[in-house]
């Protein structure tokens, strides 16, 4: 019994750490390829992969206080930067964290509605021809989105969430797969697109050499930052239960998220580069890479909503969890802040009232800034960037360190330094292409006017 529960947390664990990781930003993971070609694609896919496991092997470590097994536990991010590091760190991992949370609510918001559409124009090109205009608006679908993130955001905690957790991981499987298997339909049956080494060709893929380096540093960023999962991962230890001690359970879950996510990574940007080439397409299911079998392609796109459900929620949990314990510690002594009002007989839900209101308002809030901003994925490709490397890489090596008391330039401490100054390098140069893509977005703006 005892090995069977164990067995239920690593799972539960990786589920999480699976529908925070894999979002429907693997479907454009074959444009990514395309950029870099067939060497540096998934030599870098790879390498994004060994780092991120390793980082967030290292925070886990630094769940509990001086020591990983009997320390204090530490609940939040911020909380285990402050054990260890203090001052003005802090208020950068909180900064860093909580703007790329925000962040990525109103961008899973965005890109659910896309899916959502594309599932009316999949239908559209099959009635009428893949030449038919099929243009629709989103602001429909992100109001829907927006509703049923009203009622989901009424579950507690993390610990409620294992379902919709594991619910959104076979979500992301499933249309993982069949991006994988239209690929290599697609591969084996031809037509396919020209593939090279390298990637794109100045004068025949891209205008010119500038643009290509854009496109290069901006695909880079995108296969980094699709690894990200550091700024939820404490959250998601939290929810493990002891013994055997939580590091050594989460470090099965990080193995299990971080080689399925890579498994698919890799063949969905592989077999889609094989399939398209250089012209691949943003997004092989909401870009139309594929038009038939429509049925497939509408059962994938519904897949990504559902994912998206479960994952806006993973997100937004710690940002609930940080205004309620806020509010909770401002006035201990109010109902309206701490009474819970019992819905089923068993006790299992139950409402309250700050919960309700604070929790609505976020929703409503980050759905009118999606709709305000549609081009809100370019703006959230430069936070993640931002976040990227403290999040991921800075902090959980710092705090590693300052806990194992590693030796200023030993071997060890070079290599940690060496991971940190190299993912730095990758942020700034991901930062720069993001402002460019803003930019460029900018021209083109027409508020509350966008059309799939």
């Amino acid at each position: 019994m005892a090995s069977s529960s164990i067995a239920r947390t690593v799972w539960t664990a990786g589920a999480h750490i699976i529908t925070a990781v894999i979002g429907s930003g693997v479907l454009s993971l074959p444009w990514s390829t395309a950029q870099l070609g067939w060497v540096a694609g998934p030599v870098t896919l790879f390498l994004f992969a060994v780092i991120t496991y390793y980082t967030s092997v290292l925070l886990t470590d630094c769940y509990r206080s001086d020591n990983p097994v009997t320390g204090k536990r530490n609940y939040t991010y911020m909380e285990a930067v402050e054990s260890y590091l203090g001052g003005w760190q802090v208020w950068f991992c909180g900064l860093c964290q909580y703007v790329n949370l925000v962040g990525t609510a109103i961008g899973y918001t965005i890109t659910a509605s896309i899916s959502a559409a594309a599932v009316y124009k999949s239908n559209c090109f099959h009635k009428n021809g893949h030449s038919a205009d099929c243009g629709v608006f989103t602001t429909m679908y992100m109001v829907v989105f927006g509703v049923s993130q009203i009622f989901f955001s009424q579950l507690p905690n993390l610990h409620e969430m294992a379902w919709l957790s594991i619910l959104a991981a076979v979500m992301s499987f499933s249309y993982a797969t069949i991006g994988v298997g239209l690929s290599l339909a697609q591969t084996i049956s031809g037509p396919t697109g020209k593939t090279t080494l390298g990637g794109t060709v100045v004068g025949v893929d891209v205008v010119d050499s500038s643009q290509k380096v854009w496109l290069t540093l901006q695909a880079l960023g995108n296969i980094a930052f699709a690894y990200s999962y550091s700024m939820v991962l404490i959250e998601i230890q939290d929810t493990v239960k002891a013994p055997p001690a939580e590091n050594k359970t989460m470090r099965k879950a990080n193995l299990l998220g971080v080689s399925t996510t890579t498994a698919f990574y890799m063949l969905c940007g592989c077999l889609g580069y094989s399939a398209f080439g250089n012209a691949a397409p943003g997004n092989m299911l909401t870009g139309f890479g594929f038009y038939e079998p429509f049925w497939l392609i509408d059962f994938a796109n519904v897949c990504i909503v559902v994912h998206l459900v479960g994952a806006y929620q993973v997100y937004c949990q710690p940002i609930y969890a940080a205004v309620e314990n806020w509010a909770a510690a401002r006035w201990p002594r109010s109902g309206f802040v701490l009474r819970e009002y019992p819905v089923l007989a068993n006790g299992k839900f139950s409402v309250n009232m700050f919960r309700l209101v604070w929790r609505t308002a976020f929703v409503v809030v980050s759905t009118v800034l999606a709709i305000s901003l549609p081009f809100f994925n370019d703006i959230l490709g430069l936070l993640g960037a931002l976040g990227f490397w403290p999040l991921t890489v800075y902090f959980p090596v710092e705090m590693y360190i300052r806990q194992s008391k590693v030796e200023r330039f030993s071997r060890k401490w070079l290599l940690l330094q060496s991971i940190s100054v190299l993912c730095f390098v990758v942020s700034a140069a991901a930062t720069v292409a993001s402002i460019e893509g803003i930019t460029l977005s900018l021209k083109n703006y027409v508020p509350f006017k966008t059309k799939l």
